[in-house]
């Protein structure tokens, strides 16, 4: 009985960080010709949100230049006009 509670508070506990949800909002570009965008990408929470997001821009051709602030869900409802195409995109 011991080892079941202590198997399923172990599982709990590795399943809750997976349900909180962290933002981005960023600043990116593009050369020849010189594009930019702003956008908004869901990161995972507590990480290395810059490395992250820049790896998935460059696998699409776009360089990083700014995470403007960290959020969490609350926030991306008045940011999703702003993103347009590139709201949760990346």
């Amino acid at each position: 009985m011991k080892q079941l509670i202590l198997t399923l508070t172990a599982l709990i506990a590795l399943t809750l960080p997976a349900h909180a949800a962290c933002y981005v909002d960023y600043k990116a570009k593009k050369d020849d010709p010189l594009r930019l965008h702003y956008g908004v990408a869901e990161v995972a929470c507590g990480g290395d949100a810059y490395g992250e997001l820049a790896d998935r821009l460059a696998a699409n051709g776009w360089t990083l230049l700014a995470i403007v602030s960290n959020f969490d869900e609350t926030g991306l409802a008045e940011r999703q006009d702003s993103a347009a195409n590139y709201f949760l995109r990346f």
